[in-house]
Parts: structure tokens; sequence; C-alpha cells
């Protein structure tokens, strides 16, 4: 047998390392806690499965109570009741008229309640406690690949070079991690720091803000920068997002590509860079048959409004680089709107581009499915992308391009409008199939913490709407008497979940009271009895800063497939746990190990 090829952990996580003038701060030590660290990795056990994660090593210094944030945002009056900017964006050239050529765009600052230590038991101090006075915050953090037997042992762990590739540690909606359709590899997405955007300047009379045209120096691809996740991408500089750099200093506000990282079965990674998703984050990309890589993601934190997005080339630009993507593996990265964006749809009253905020995603049968379980516009369902059985590509496009594939609700799926903003709904997130006819949908729940909550004698911290429909959620399609086909919802497996029930971390403040709220990111495989088995990414409740900080935990359940109750015996329909995150680790994704290419 070959010998496999060794990785160690890059030498860009020392103690302390300087990239240019960017001092970059990391507590090695807290990075190498686990005993079982494995410092030289042999590449992934066939037959095992990955979990993609991060973890947090930033320290007091990371964050300063009192500055403004983000980094480099310009507002004038005082750091906690700043008086907003005003940037004039130009209107589109058939909106213009002699007299109005612009449309004014405010810009308000945030500022640090908190230093950067993680919660701890020492002292009162959490970082993710800015989350409530930077809306933007994050904190980017090392993205680690643990292999783990499907009992959840640890057969070797792959921490990805973070001066090549970071997340950000409180969102909660990155890192999904996804096998090929040949199962020889691994995608994921990350940020990257590409060249940085031009130089903004306020005027402190007038307060408004201009952009200039000079592109800045590459943006340092570390841990512990500011609000990354927020960023512009260097392909769409948007003026009116307040996530201006991500460390204090900076000759020029700083752009980050969300970028597609590829790793074999042998750990070795390759990244293909993209310009979409610019003000927010990438979640999701598959590596499909056709060698094309298909991504999912959000984007504008800027502050067009939904009259202004479409009247302004910054605004078209932003409404079309969102949703789903088609990338060239080793590809120039494209300039939106002409990036390749997948189906394109506003429903009536919505801010465009927001209905398109996808999270989860698959590939079956050739065809692209999506769900959408956040935010105040569009509709929390299930989606296919394109045609049924031809993935879409720029060669196969109907008339007017990628934008014009058809975009279908599931039949069965939910189809009104609903928004994260109120207790219930549906919230789906992972999405998979067993069969043709049944598929598996995560529902992570509403996230809203109800303290009080007593049931069957057990206190609690989850809502009505959570217990209803939080979980894993079985469909199955049915044929109705007129011939027609639909999907039914058969039934949602929740025992062993403990839905809403505080469970304890070891070295993290039980006042926060972590519980689980329903699940995300999922994975599963069809097995010879006719039972499926399911791995699950987990979401939280608490009363956390930001719950998508919060250790989190890898939970599996066996299904039979043909069932159409759930089972009361003790094997099937249970979730165990597999794993938990310790305190300064968030789970993200989950995917079976990727196989050898012996060609």
């Amino acid at each position: 047998m070959k010998k496999r090829l060794s990785m160690v952990f890059a030498a860009g996580l020392a103690a302390a390392v300087t990239l240019g003038s960017f001092p970059v701060k990391v507590n090695a030590q807290q990075l190498d806690r686990d005993r079982d660290f494995d410092h030289d990795f042999h590449g992934f056990v066939p037959g095992s499965i990955i979990l993609s994660g991060t973890v947090y090593v930033g320290n007091a210094d990371t964050v300063t109570a009192g500055e403004v944030l983000p980094h480099g945002c310009l507002n004038t009056g005082p750091v906690t009741n700043p008086n907003p900017a005003t940037v004039n964006v130009p209107l589109l050239p058939a909106d213009q008229t002699p007299s109005n050529t612009t449309t004014a765009v405010t810009v308000t600052c945030g500022y640090a309640s908190d230093n950067g230590e993680a919660p701890n038991l020492n002292d009162s101090h959490n970082v993710w406690n800015n989350a409530s006075t930077d809306p933007n915050f994050g904190v980017s953090s090392p993205i680690v690949l643990w292999n783990l037997s499907t009992h959840g042992d640890l057969l070797g762990r792959l921490p990805v070079p973070s001066d090549e590739i970071v997340t950000s540690f409180s969102s909660k909606s990155e890192l999904a991690l996804n096998r090929s359709a040949d199962g020889r590899s691994l995608t994921f997405m990350g940020y990257r720091g590409g060249p940085g955007c031009p130089t903004l300047t306020l005027d402190p009379t007038t307060n408004i803000l201009t952009q200039g045209t000079n592109m800045g120096p590459i943006s340092p691809t570390a841990p512990n920068l500011i609000d990354v996740s927020a960023s512009s991408t260097p392909g769409l500089c948007d003026p009116t997002n307040p996530s201006v750099a991500s460390y204090a200093g900076a000759s020029n506000p700083t752009a980050y590509y969300r970028s597609v990282a590829e790793v074999d079965a042998w750990g070795r990674i390759s990244y293909t860079d993209g310009d979409a998703y610019s003000g927010d984050n990438s979640r999701a990309v598959i590596k499909a048959n056709n060698w094309l890589y298909y991504s999912v993601g959000n984007d504008n934190n800027g502050g067009l409004s939904k009259k202004q997005l479409p009247v302004t080339q910054l605004g078209f630009n932003l409404s079309h680089s969102t949703g789903a993507e088609l990338f060239v593996p080793g590809a120039t990265p494209l300039a939106p709107p002409d990036n390749n964006m997948i189906s394109y749809f506003v429903f009536p009253g919505d801010k465009p581009g927001k209905d398109t905020n996808f999270r989860g995603m698959t590939i079956f049968n050739n065809t692209l499915y999506v769900a959408k379980g956040s935010g105040g516009n569009g509709i929390n369902t299930v989606y296919q992308l394109g045609t049924p059985g031809v993935l879409p590509t720029t060669a196969n496009a109907p008339s007017g391009g990628l934008l014009n594939e058809p975009d279908t609700i599931l039949p069965g799926f939910p189809n009104t409008s609903a928004s994260t903003n109120s207790p219930g709904g549906d919230y789906p997130f992972g999405i998979w199939f067993a069969n043709a006819t049944t598929l598996y949908v995560c529902d992570e729940g509403d996230l809203i913490y109800t303290p009080n909550q007593v049931i069957n004698g057990q206190v609690i911290v989850a809502d009505s709407g959570t217990l209803a429909t939080a979980g894993l959620q079985k469909w199955v399609l049915t044929t109705t008497a007129s011939g027609s086909q639909t999907w039914e919802r058969e039934y949602v497996i929740q025992n062993g979940l403990n839905l809403g029930v505080p469970y304890s971390v070891p070295n993290y403040p039980a006042s926060i009271e972590p519980a689980t709220g329903g699940c995300r990111n999922i994975i599963g495989v069809v097995n010879d009895d006719g039972t499926a088995t399911i791995y699950a990414i987990t979401s939280t409740i608490s009363q956390n800063g930001d719950n998508g900080a919060d250790p989190n935990k890898l939970v599996k359940v066996t299904d039979l497939i043909s069932a159409t109750q759930p089972a009361t015996n003790r094997y099937l329909d249970r979730f165990v746990t597999i794993r938990s995150a310790r305190a300064g680790e968030a789970f993200r994704g989950v995917a079976l190990a990727p196989k050898e290419d012996r060609r």
C-alpha cells in the first residue's frame, strides 16, 4: 500500500504571527487542547464520517470594549450613539434624471460592548455579547475536519491551514460539508483574502461618505479577524456596508472571496475563489458528476432599501449575486452580476435578492434541490432548481441564461410566506433523499429562548413552535386520487434530541443554558435491512449573545424507510449523541468520508 500524504497544521498558527503589518493573535495552546490531537494526518478512513467545525482561538485582546465596530466604520458623534453617515449611490442610467442621479443611503456603525474572551467560569465576559451592539459581529476562526467512526470515535483530525481559508465562528449556517458525486472528495466554503476595496472618506462637515477608486492590498487570511462574514467581496465592494475592515489600522477596506475548498481522501486541499455573497456568508457547495461546483448562500449587508435595490447598479449587482451559484473549479472569480447565479425570483413586497436566501442543498437523480429557512422575506421551504434530471449549466441554460432556470416548490411543502422573526413556522435546513419517494429534512426550530416552560415535569427553554416541528422531518411522495403526486410529512423524529432541555458543557457557564433547538446539516446511509441511518448537526437555543456560538452536538438516528409512523422500540427513531462540542468549539457539517482515487 502506498504511503499516505502527511499533513500538519500550517505554521501560520503559532502563538503570534505577522502578516505584513497585521498582527495575528492566536492561542496555540487552546487550539491544541485536545488530548487526542492528531499531529500527523494520514488520510480519511474509508467507511467513516467527517465532521466539520471550528475552534475559537481569540482572547481578551481580540476585541476591546468601547471600540468602534466593525473596524474602519466611519461615523461622527459618540461611539455608542453615532450620527449615521450618508452614501450617495448612483442610480441606474435608466432611472436617472438631470436633477436626481443618486439616492441617499445611511450607514451606521456599532461598537464593542465586551472584550474578546469566550464564555468562561472565571468572569462574566462573553465575546458574543458584542452581537447586541454590532449586528455584523463575528470572529474568524480555524476550520477543523474531524474523522470519526460511525459511533463518534475519533480516528483522525485535519486542521485546515488558516492562512489559506477561515470561517466565522458564530455564523451557524456556514461550513456545510458535502461529498462529491463520484465520492472522491469533500467540499465546503469559507473566506479567503482578496484585493481590498477602494478607500472610504467621511466629510465631517456634511457627514457624507464617498468611495474612491484605488483597490487596496491583499486582505489577510487568518484567525481573529472581525466581521469577515459580513465583509464585501473584491468584485462587489459596497460602500453602504458598515463592515469595512477586518482589523484595526487597515489601509483600505478589506475584502474576502467566498471560496470553495475541495479536500481529497489524502487531505490535499485545492481552492476556487468566488465573488458572490458579498456582505454575507456562503453556506454549502457540492461537486456534481459534471465536475462543476454548485453552491448556496446569501448576500447584502448594506443599507439599500428594497425600493433602492432595483434602481441602482450596486443594488442590481447585489440582487443578482445571492442564492444558488455555479462555480467552475479553478476558474478566475466572475464579478457580479455576471457570475452564474441560478434562478432569480422576487415575491411581491419582498426585498430583491432575499427570497433566495438558501442554506441547505443536495443533488439527487441529477437534480438540484435547495432549502430556505431563514430571513424575513420569501418562503421557508424546499425548492427544485432547474429541470428534473438536468443539472443547470451555462451550456444548457434557457434563453436569458441561468437566472431564468425554473424554480419549483416541491408539491406539498410550505408555500406561504414564513419568517424567523416570529415563533413557530418552518425552518428547513439540511435535506437528504433516501430514495426517490423519501426525503428527510432537518428543521432547526425558531431558536427563540423561552424560559420556565414545564412539560412532563421537566423545565425547558423551547417554545411550542419548536416542539411541534423541529427535528428530523420525514416526507414521502404520494399519489393522489387524481393521479398527481405530492409530498406529505409523515412524522417528525424528535425522541432523544431533548428539545429545549438545557445541558451542561465543561468549562462553560451554566447560566447560558444551551439546549438543542432542532437540527441543521445532515447526511444519511441506506442500510441493507431497509432502514436509513441519518447523522445530523444540532442547533441551539440559549441565553448566549449569539446562539450560533454555543457548543452543539453530532447526533444520529435510524429510521425504517417504509414506516408511516415513528417506531416505539428503543432502537429505531431515537437520536443518540455520538459527539459533543467542547467549550469554544462549534460543529457545522457532516459527510461520508471520501474514497481514494485509484485511477
